[in-house]
Order: structure tokens, then sequence, then C-alpha cells
């Protein structure tokens, strides 16, 4: 896997470097090509044309934080020694996280910029390692530190893993501009749905709304499941799905870099708490978190991050270890 090791010291700036394995690369050149919406064979038709995602937002200075003592000496021993935060993340999912820069080899994003305030502030190195969105909460603990991928807090994901709150998002759609195909969520039994793999607008949105038409004799939705976010953007751009279904931010950005060739449609429903993934039985390192993002909210860092990627309205008042969701 690909890694981004990010060095955090007081009074410097980060500096990316990657070592590449063919197995790496493999994985990098994969990212790459979502990032721009180039996807392979397998997942776009032939004829297909990338939608475009335009380039980054200036992203954050953790030049401008300086190391807290008394937060770095909580971190637990073992992460400690190694001096290293080592987070999964998933870098096609603009603008949370995708990769940019001249090689599309350097993680960009509001969740990045996360990252690199909390390794900031506990004066850690951040390891960042891209993986599929499925698989980074499972291999908390034994791969992964912190998982940090705009993951929805749910019960069911809280009976396996701690988070530490640090955004809102909800569920909106998008569809062609214009809504050529006359797509409409009271009449959704039948058409082409994308959808990134392992979201919660794929399980449990999509599976219940599924499950209805079905109930009601109606033809099922196709869903289009793929890994990465910008291939289902692309399929919509192209018109081989009908509508996509995604985290509020992540469709208003979509439609801001395709210069409107999506647009979204209805209203944002069913807003809840994302989280920083971290492995349950490390309580120690979770509390640590939440004590830096409350620190990063009260010094106005938190604000920034949010404002440089027009999030804003993602904003939460307190951060909490495990917070109360709905079920």
């Amino acid at each position: 896997m690909t890694q981004h090791r990010i060095t955090s010291q007081e009074g410097r700036h980060m500096t990316v470097s990657t070592k590449f394995t063919a197995q790496a690369l493999a994985v990098l050149v994969a990212s790459a090509l979502a990032l721009t919406a180039c996807t392979n064979a397998s997942n776009t038709d032939a004829n297909s044309k990338p939608a475009s995602t335009g380039s980054a937002a200036a992203t954050f200075d953790p030049g401008t934080l300086k190391k807290d003592e008394e937060l770095a000496a909580l971190v637990p021993a073992a992460i400690k020694s190694k001096g290293t935060l080592t987070i999964g993340i998933t870098p096609t999912y603009a603008p949370a996280q995708f990769l940019s820069g001249p090689n599309n080899n350097t993680p960009v994003g509001y969740d990045i910029d996360f990252a690199k305030a909390i390794g900031t502030t506990l004066g850690l190195e951040i390891d960042l390692r891209p993986a599929d969105f499925p698989s980074i909460l499972p291999a908390l603990g034994p791969k992964y530190d912190l998982g940090i991928a705009s993951f929805t807090i749910t019960q069911k994901r809280l009976q396996a893993v701690n988070f530490v709150s640090y955004f809102s998002a909800g569920t909106t759609w998008a569809v062609q501009k214009g809504n050529p195909k006359n797509f409409s969520l009271e009449d959704i039994c039948g058409r082409s749905v994308g959808v990134q793999t392992g979201t919660t607008q794929e399980e449990p949105d999509l599976k219940e709304r599924n499950e209805k038409c079905l109930a009601e004799g109606k033809k099922p939705i196709d869903v289009v499941s793929l890994k990465t976010q910008t291939d289902i953007t692309t399929r919509l751009v192209n018109g081989s799905i009908d509508a996509m279904s995604a985290d509020s931010p992540v469709i208003g950005y979509a439609a801001q870099q395709t210069n409107g060739a999506v647009e979204k449609i209805g209203d944002m429903y069913g807003a809840a708490l994302a989280g920083i993934g971290i492995a349950k039985d490390d309580k120690a390192l979770s509390e640590v978190i939440q004590k830096v993002v409350t620190k990063l909210m009260a010094d106005g860092t938190y604000t920034k991050i949010l404002d440089s990627w027009t999030v804003s309205d993602g904003a939460i008042a307190k951060s909490e270890v495990n917070p109360s969701v709905p079920s």
C-alpha cells in the first residue's frame, strides 16, 4: 500500500514523500485514475468520457500549529514509541479526501487536513495509507491507528469500533444537468442508481428502498455499486446511470467540479455524525483524539479547515467519543 508520510514537527511545514513497491504503485495508479474519473474497463463503458474533478482547494498549512505537550503526553506508549499515527484513508471521495498535485499522488481534502492537524498537535508523523473504504474499520488496531474516511457513525459500526465525532453530513441525490431522464425519488423502482460501495447510502438507504419496491411488486432498483465515488460521477455525467447518491458535501463538490454537468435533486435528508475510527479496545487513543478535535475547535483551526473547503455547514458544536446516534 502506498505510504504518504507527512512529517509533523513543531515550527516546520510538513513535507510529503512517497515510497513505491509494485503493489503500492498499482494502488496509487488506481487512485489517480479515480481522481481524474478515468475508470477501468470493468467499471466503465468503452466510450465513456471522464468527469472533470477540477483543481484542489488551498489546503491547511499545519505549520500554523504547534505541538501540545499536555496532549502529546497522553498518547499511548505504543504509538509514542514509533512516533507515527498510521491512518487508513480512501482518497476517492472529494472534497473529503482525494489525490491531487502534479502527479496526482498527494492526498488532499478536509479529512486529510484534519489528519495533519491531529498529527501536528500530538507531535507525531502521519502515515496515510490508501485502502478500499469497507476494509478500513475491520483493520483498526492491527493495521491502522485511525480510520479517517468520512465514516457515518451508526449503531452497527459502534459495536465494532470507537468513533470520535468531527463532522455532520446527510444524504443528497444528483442527476444529469436538467434531469433529462426525469428521475424522481418517488418513482425510483426500476431506475439505475450509482453509489459507493460500503456507504450508508448503499445500506441501509438503497437496500430499504429496494425492499419496498419488491414488496410492492415493482421492478428492483438497479444499484450500481462501485469502489470510488469518482467512477460513479463519471457514469452519471456520461448518462449510463439515472442518478447517484452520496454525502451532501460530495454531491455539492461534484456539481462544482463538473461545471454543472451534474446537479442536486431534492433536499438533503438523514443528517448524521461522521467519526474518526479507532479500535474498540483502544479507549486511551479514542480519548486523546477527542481532546485534540476539541482543541482544534476551540482555537479556530477546525473552522478554518471547513471554510477552506466550503463545507462549514457540516460543522458540529461538540466532539464526543461514541456519541449517541439514532438506530
